[in-house]
């Protein structure tokens, strides 16, 4: 296990954000969930275009169809509490059973759902899931202290301790090469996984007050992430470990949910303020260009992800929605 961190190597920069006068609107559509209570989150796009979400505290996976604007639900074991969910490659539903320490997987034709457990009582929160490319399901385990790898083909679960205590591991992505990005909620670090050898590397920002909640990842490599307790946007090159943040346009503002699009912008939920603030940032220009209201309020947007097929954005809400951005040009 080892830290990266030198401040003699890394380059902080902190520009200033432009006013909402410069801001240039999205287009923002919200569907009511019809499930009340249960709070909808965490959507992927199958191919099929079809929104795929869970429902934490409803104990439940849904579908939503866009063009006829219907929902499905199916049911999961009472006390599961899922969190997450992803589409795989192979056309399963992949979910986190965050309160019943296990991994779902759905044949979304037949409804059959298989139950992987994790390995040990310790790692007894899997969070978020994201697809590697190379076969597995890499996880967060939020307050088990662990990124584990779900082999797909096989079903076995390998976890890596987080060294840092009480790290909390929240967000994660994964590059070209197979390799997780982490933001560690609960100290001020990012977090990666050799996917050859599972070791993992600590990256430890420079303000110690800094809480990385969500990460994404543009062409050029750059790991982005948002600050949620003080604020902030952030990249990390894993070339020169050099890191560039910017104070987000309305201050400690709780940036939450986060993704990019295909042109490399970056978009995230500021979710202090009320209304809930959808926000766009270009790297070639170093701005904030657009800053829309969630027309519900939002609650708080906790997870989204882009489609590029029909460049717009999917996410839900703490107040029973399900949302679509739709970008710019």
């Amino acid at each position: 296990m080892r830290t990266l961190f030198s401040l003699l190597s890394m380059l902080l920069l902190m520009a200033p954000a432009p006013s909402r006068a410069d801001s240039a609107r999205i287009e923002i559509q919200e569907w009511p969930v019809p499930w009340q209570g249960t709070q909808p989150r965490d959507p992927d796009v199958a191919p099929d275009g079809r929104i795929w979400f869970v429902g934490q505290t409803g104990d439940y996976v849904a579908n939503f169809n866009p063009t006829t604007e219907t929902f499905v639900r199916i049911d999961l074991k009472k006390g599961t509490g899922p969190h997450n969910l992803i589409v795989g490659s192979e056309g399963y539903i992949w979910y986190a059973g965050n309160r019943d320490r296990h991994i779902g997987r759905i044949d979304p034709e037949t409804k059959k759902i298989l139950r992987i457990d994790m390995p040990i009582g310790a790692a007894h929160d899997p969070h978020t899931l994201i697809e590697d490319g190379h076969g597995n399901i890499w996880f967060t385990v939020q307050h088990g202290n662990f990124i584990g790898r779900l082999d797909k083909t096989n079903h076995k679960i390998h976890l890596v301790p987080v060294t840092t205590k009480q790290a909390r591991p929240y967000g994660i992505i994964s590059d070209p090469q197979g390799r997780p990005w982490v933001a560690l909620l609960g100290t001020n670090k990012l977090a990666s996984v050799d996917p050859k050898t599972m070791q993992l590397t600590e990256i430890e920002l420079p303000r110690p007050d800094a809480r990385p909640r969500r990460v994404a990842r543009t062409s050029d490599g750059r790991i982005w992430y948002v600050d949620y307790a003080q604020g902030y946007l952030g990249n990390y090159d894993p070339d020169t470990h050099k890191i560039q943040e910017w104070k987000t346009p309305n201050g400690n503002s709780g940036p939450y949910a986060m993704t990019a699009d295909d042109k490399n912008r970056l978009w995230f939920v500021e979710t202090i303020p009320h209304p809930n603030r959808f926000i766009g940032f270009d790297p070639a220009t170093e701005q904030f260009f657009s800053q829309s209201d969630i027309p519900s309020g939002g609650g708080s947007v906790r997870h989204m992800v882009f489609d590029p097929q029909t460049n717009t954005i999917w996410f839900g809400t703490d107040t029973q929605r399900l949302g679509r951005a739709s970008l710019p040009d």
